[in-house]
């Protein structure tokens, strides 16, 4: 792919890789000489959509480094929210009975629960259950709540007559361990029960809040 100038050389980079900006050695060219950066943009998207694979991946088998990362990386905000929607999806797919209407209806109502319940886990770790070294934001928290979400992906299969329950339990279970991994890392705690205990309130506080609105409903 060939360009007239540099400006539509950066221009035409952006466009075409959504995630990250153009890194180094993309820059490298673009001030050097050539306008020829079409291949290396779509490269450098293959790389990160196996950047966004290899992340599911890592937090499904609970990886600490994985979580480190994704708390650092402020790009990957939309990753996450990816992560809770193919989850959903896969859980709407698994469980067959509800329909189109069912599976989008359950979309929006994850990613409402999944900022809903970083905005909770954010404000019960870090300010009832501190730990001296607790420092954390919303966007931490998110991004690594979102990732916790990666092993939902197993709940598609839930509609394997017989074994389609066992298997949406198991993911569900495998879920929660990840989303407390997810929040001992974004909280930087050094105990995980002081995790296990962020969740259990911040799961408390949410039943609250369902029951107090089915009340005035």
């Amino acid at each position: 792919m060939i360009f007239r100038s540099r400006e539509e050389a950066i221009e035409a980079g952006y466009k075409l890789y959504w995630a990250a900006p153009i890194d180094m050695s993309v820059q490298s060219q673009l001030n050097s000489s050539p306008w020829i950066v079409g291949s290396s943009l779509r490269e450098q998207r293959r790389e990160s959509m196996a950047s966004f694979t290899d992340r599911m991946l890592g937090a499904a088998k609970l990886d600490v480094d994985t979580y480190e990362e994704v708390e650092r990386d402020q790009t990957a905000t939309g990753q996450a929210m990816g992560v809770v929607i193919i989850s959903s999806l896969a859980a709407g797919i698994g469980s067959v009975g509800g329909g189109a209407s069912g599976v989008i209806a359950g979309t929006i109502g994850a990613l409402v629960g999944w900022f809903i319940w970083a905005a909770l886990t954010f404000l019960i770790g870090t300010k009832i259950l501190p730990e001296p070294q607790t420092k954390a934001d919303l966007g931490e928290l998110l991004r690594t709540i979102g990732f916790s979400a990666s092993p939902g992906v197993l709940r598609i299969f839930g509609m394997i007559p017989l074994l389609g329950g066992l298997i949406a339990l198991a993911a569900s279970v495998w879920m929660l361990v990840a989303m407390i991994v997810a929040v001992r890392q974004a909280l930087d705690y050094t105990s995980t029960g002081r995790a296990v205990g962020v969740c259990v309130i911040g799961w408390l506080v949410q039943v609250a809040i369902f029951f107090t609105l089915r009340l005035f409903a």
